[in-house]
Order: structure tokens, then C-alpha cells, then sequence
């Protein structure tokens, strides 16, 4: 019974630590890509999966909340036209209580978000999880905004 006991625990500690490491890769994961996109890299796409969804929550003048799908080819087109607005104006996000969960066999990263050109914070999150070939992949990004141009459904 002892010997029983023992080796459980020994699975329990040895599962842990690699549930452990794979939270410190999607941490890692995660600080990569806010690198990658605060710095404007021309391979900031590269962090997402391609059929990744792009999900912004429009809060409202009034205080309601509108979300909006925005297909992953949109989203990278207009990223690419307000790139050099953005460099200008050093915009930046600043992510905050960053906490990591599991979700079923991706991780969810969630956070809150401040631009830099604002003094608020913004709810935020991220379904993180590996592709085909073992890469870890943004497989859906959601951030809240104030932004009201996003609910323009051109």
C-alpha cells in the first residue's frame, strides 16, 4: 500500500511539473508575441493560426458592449495600413494580471489591456494552443475597446 502511495505521488509531482513547463512555453509564447507586435516585426502574423478568430467588444458611449468578428485577412490588411500611424505615435499595449488557464487542450491567456495612448484598462484574452507541427498558435484573440470604427461593417 505504501508502494502504492509512493509511485501515485511521484505521477502526481512528475505530471505537475510537465503541466508546469507547458504554462511557462505559452508564457513564453505570450511575451514573444507582445514583443513581436509592439515592435511592428514584419512576422507579427506569424504568432496566429490561419483560421484564427479576431474578436473585438465595443463598449458602448452608453455602456453597452457589441462584438465584433473581424475575419483574420481584414484584420492583417488594416494592421498593415496603420502601421506607421501606430510607430508615430509609439503606440503600445501593456498587458496586466496576465493569469493562464487551461481550456480543454489549448490554454487561455487573460489580461487586461492598457494602450498606451489611454489611461484605462481593458479586458483582454487569447485561446493559445499548439498546431499540426507542435507550434504554439493565437487560435483567438478578444479584446475589449472603445474604438466605435470597428463596428463599421464595411
Amino acid at each position: 500500500m505504501r508502494k502504492l502511495f509512493v509511485l501515485l505521488f511521484l505521477g502526481i509531482c512528475i505530471n505537475l511539473q510537465c503541466f508546469g513547463d507547458e504554462i511557462q512555453d505559452v508564457q513564453c509564447f505570450f511575451n514573444e508575441y507582445i514583443e513581436a507586435a509592439n515592435s511592428y516585426n514584419s512576422d507579427y502574423f506569424k504568432y496566429y493560426s490561419d483560421d484564427a478568430k479576431i474578436v473585438r467588444v465595443v463598449e458602448k458611449p452608453d455602456g453597452t458592449k457589441e462584438s465584433v468578428n473581424i475575419p483574420l485577412d481584414r484584420y492583417k490588411s488594416e494592421a498593415k495600413k496603420s502601421t506607421k500611424l501606430m510607430k508615430l505615435r509609439k503606440y503600445k499595449n501593456h498587458y496586466f494580471n496576465v493569469k493562464i488557464t487551461p481550456f480543454g487542450k489549448n490554454y487561455k491567456v487573460a489580461a487586461m489591456r492598457m494602450p498606451s495612448t489611454s489611461d484605462y484598462k481593458i479586458p483582454a484574452y487569447f485561446i493559445i494552443g499548439k498546431d499540426s507541427n507542435g507550434n504554439w498558435k493565437i487560435k483567438e484573440e478578444s479584446m475589449n475597446t472603445k474604438v466605435q470604427r470597428f463596428l463599421d461593417k464595411d
